[in-house]
């Protein structure tokens, strides 16, 4: 019978929580209430099935489920920073997206775009994470520093981006997730002038987008 409920419950609360695609007219589920409302209700028939000391202990392990796309990427940033560690790729977290940040040091031999033989450790364990947590875009964007002329810089930055990009793909993230850019010499985020400032600004990011709730 309760079973039953929380059943009817659910159906309710989907067909609620649908919007029409502007375009197709296709009813839809947001993202959000996929992970929350149906998140909710599946820990409430584990609960309504069991003891009430399992239906607490249910209720308090759903917990972020329940909180949505927010508490996706929480997971998900904790994973990669357990994965990460030690590594020298940082890993930033602002609001629904994560980037990774990861210095040329580490990644490629210098004025190269092959990736680094004791690079690929990390790279898999990046790979691993991102295959988990499906509902998510990957920018994987290249910089230089201002060594060089730009048109070289240019292109330097989009091999290095289309080296982790390929390797990513390699390790079953689809390409349909992958967009891949070199900005060459034009976003530093460190003073060229300066030997460090330099090393700072040879970077890939890879940018972990949630996907739009529609």
């Amino acid at each position: 019978m309760k079973n039953t409920i929380f059943v009817i419950m659910f159906t309710m609360l989907m067909a609620a929580c649908t919007t029409n695609d502007p375009y197709t007219g296709e009813q839809k589920v947001r993202k959000s209430v996929k992970y929350g409302a149906a998140g909710a209700v599946v820990c409430g028939l584990i609960g309504a099935t069991r003891n009430s000391t399992s239906a607490r202990n249910a209720a308090a392990g759903c917990g972020a489920i329940g909180a949505g796309i927010g508490a996706y990427m929480d997971h998900q940033e904790t994973e990669l920073r357990e994965e990460l560690e030690g590594t020298g790729v940082r890993v930033v977290r602002e609001g629904d997206q994560i980037q990774l940040i990861m210095p040329s040091n580490i990644t490629f031999n210098t004025d190269e775009y092959l990736i680094k033989n004791n690079f690929y450790e990390t790279l898999n364990s990046v790979g691993k994470v991102l295959y988990k947590y499906k509902d998510t875009q990957l920018d994987v964007i290249g910089h230089t520093d201002s060594t060089g002329n730009d048109n070289y810089n240019m292109t330097l930055s989009q091999r290095r981006a289309n080296s982790v990009a390929s390797y990513l793909e390699n390790q079953g993230i689809p390409g349909s997730r992958l967009a891949v850019l070199g900005m060459g010499e034009n976003q530093p985020i460190a003073d060229n002038n300066t030997t460090e400032g330099r090393a700072q600004n040879r970077r890939v990011e890879l940018y972990i987008t949630a996907l739009p709730e529609y």
